[in-house]
């Protein structure tokens, strides 16, 4: 299976992709009694792609093929899964009915695109499916319609790595996908989890979202807030105006942000995405926050001087400027709230290292 390329990264397929071209082979299959080694599908996004089957089967009640994951330079954890179609007549002229099997997950939350109970595949791959098999059964489907039924051997497994069981999706992976292409670390695919927990969250009755940049801030903050739920609390990575603006769009009435110092810098600066390479921590920042806070010239000039972050931390720790971590974090609820419009209460919670609060303030 090729994959496209953008730059030098190569591009991947995504599992809606996968199970739309095993559906369709499978779909050949039963129509012809022989599985096509290759089809070609139209992605959403209009371009076409062509799949080689990883595995083919015609039996007397229907047709199955295969697809292995390509995901290409993308670190996600379902490359190199096979993704399997089984397609059957049913007695239901025109229809195309989308099952799943083993290692697909099913809805057990709302706040999702699919309700309660339904299997774990997404709108677009549904679409994608019911087109692949309208156009490989044809006429076919006039006098019968056709059972799919997608599977992932091992799903359940891969989703324990995945936000899965925390978004209410049991016992497999989701087929997802909106455009068919995996970009290589895709900053959309980040942000539509984000909006996606938030969702979750939002639907579970929660009126607090607690916004972490990755798994350590996360337990740091779940052990602040044991009285929270575990759908509150979502990893925002580096996308903090975009998490906060969610949440606040959601209708989100108390929405607070917990992390270490040098995420908290950029926040403080006003930085929208916080990732190293696209930002550095303004150490004229720390240094005018610390004169602010009582700090001498030269304790100041010595933090403007700092190598990083983490130094200035320690520098500030050694002089007992206590009350320079509230002040950071009072700008950050201060930059949060000039930038989104709303009654939210914007909360900053600063943390060091070993999970111990700095500093905090609600606004």
């Amino acid at each position: 299976m090729e994959t496209p390329r953008k730059g030098k990264l190569r591009t991947g397929f995504t599992t809606g992709a996968c199970a739309a071209a095993a559906a369709k082979a499978a779909g050949l299959g039963l129509l012809s009694g022989v599985v096509p080694q290759e089809v070609e599908i139209r992605l959403p996004i209009g371009q076409t792609a062509r799949f080689c089957m990883h595995h083919a089967q015609v039996s007397g009640d229907g047709a199955l093929a295969s697809v292995i994951k390509d995901a290409g330079d993308d670190p996600d954890v379902t490359h190199g899964a096979e993704i399997v179609a089984e397609v059957s007549w049913i007695m239901a002229p025109g229809e195309v009915r989308i099952e799943g099997g083993g290692g697909v997950g099913v809805v057990t939350k709302p706040g999702l695109e699919l309700g309660i109970g339904e299997w774990a595949v997404n709108p677009v791959p549904r679409k994608m499916i019911r087109n692949a098999i309208q156009e490989a059964l044809g006429d076919g489907l006039r006098g019968k319609g056709a059972r799919v039924v997608v599977s992932v051997p091992g799903g359940e497994e891969l989703a324990k790595k995945t936000l899965n069981p925390r978004l209410g999706i049991l016992g497999g992976i989701s087929i997802l996908g909106v455009t068919g292409i995996v970009k290589p670390y895709s900053t959309a695919a980040f942000k539509a989890s984000i909006h996606q927990a938030l969702q979750v969250a939002r639907a579970s009755g929660l009126e607090w979202s607690v916004l972490t940049t990755g798994d350590r801030t996360e337990d740091f903050a779940m052990a602040l807030f044991q009285d929270l739920p575990k759908e509150g609390f979502i990893q925002m990575g580096d996308f903090v105006h975009f998490a906060q603006a969610s949440a606040l769009r959601l209708g989100f009435k108390r929405i607070t942000v917990v992390a270490m110092i040098g995420k908290m810098v950029k926040i403080a600066k006003g930085t929208r995405q916080t990732h190293a390479a696209g930002s550095k921590v303004d150490m004229g920042l720390l240094s005018s926050l610390a004169l602010e806070a009582g700090a001498s010239q030269r304790l100041a000039n010595e933090l403007f001087s700092a190598n990083t972050a983490r130094h200035a931390m320690e520098i500030v720790q050694r002089s007992g400027l206590t009350g320079f971590y509230p002040l950071l974090c009072e700008r950050c609820v201060a930059v949060s709230k000039q930038r989104l419009e709303g009654s939210a209460c914007f909360e900053a919670v600063l943390v060091d290292f070993e999970g111990n609060v700095l500093g905090r303030y609600a606004g």
